[in-house]
């Protein structure tokens, strides 16, 4: 692939593993065991998504376990702490919808012969998209529970969606090789994402929407102090046994 694509692949790669590790935190924690299905479900779309990415760039177990924490290209919003249960969606709504919107127009990019890495990746935005819609309805479908809810799950998911608000505008910064037009794409997520706020109850945050260094810090490999030690528990196993299999 092209120096461009091997950024595009690496960027969504590691927003999907982070996230699948993320939602993977929750078994044995979730709040009802129909729900810690439905996130163990989620988790394991993501996770696929992540080793088809990773491996058009490089090994994809190499890439997961063995990088160090600023060789990591994801958004820093998908590697905040899970939080209470309202962080969680607040953070799955915000992203879902971004990544549908996306692999939308991924999908629908016209087709380039001989282009194998764009190719790879229109297939993977095509497959992922109907994926994706699940993520962003069930994300949908908590908010309206717990913002229209009791005055304490509405309060906890109104704190939650504008504690995790500064990290979406990083969302939206280009990614080299990834053809999308991004202003519409930001507008089109702030429309989907008002309207769910809106018929939840919950007020559309407020505050600039970047992170707290600079807009694509976790595009350039500057994350939050969460990460460093969910990636350690994340490649502990790979580290302590190199080269093992089974």
């Amino acid at each position: 692939m092209t120096t461009s694509l091997n950024t595009a692949a690496l960027a969504l790669g590691d927003d999907a593993l982070v996230l699948s590790h993320r939602l993977g935190e929750w078994a044995g924690h979730a709040p009802v065991l129909e729900e810690e299905v439905a996130l163990a479900n989620i988790a394991l779309d993501l996770l696929g998504q992540a080793r088809v990415l990773l491996s058009l760039v490089a090994d994809e177990d190499e890439l997961a376990f063995l990088r160090e924490e600023r060789a990591f290209r994801n958004a820093q919003l998908v590697e905040q702490p899970n939080g209470d249960f309202a962080h969680t969606i607040a953070r799955q709504l915000y992203f879902s919808t971004y990544q549908r919107l996306l692999y939308g127009r991924l999908a629908a990019t016209d087709a380039r012969p001989g282009d194998e890495g764009h190719e790879a990746l229109r297939g993977l935005a095509a497959k992922a998209v109907k994926e994706v819609a699940y993520h962003q309805d069930h994300a949908e479908q908590w908010t309206l529970r717990l913002g229209d809810g009791t005055p304490e799950s509405h309060d906890r998911m109104r704190t939650a969606c504008a504690a995790l608000w500064r990290f979406t505008g990083e969302l939206f910064q280009p990614v080299e090789g990834v053809d999308v037009d991004w202003r519409e794409l930001e507008a089109d997520w702030l429309t989907s994402v008002s309207a769910v706020l809106d018929r939840a109850t919950l007020p559309l945050p407020e505050g600039p929407r970047a992170t707290a260094w600079s807009a694509g810090a976790g595009r350039q490999g500057v994350h939050t102090e969460p990460f460093g030690r969910m990636l350690a528990e994340m490649q502990h196993l790979h580290r302590s046994h190199p080269g093992a299999s089974w």
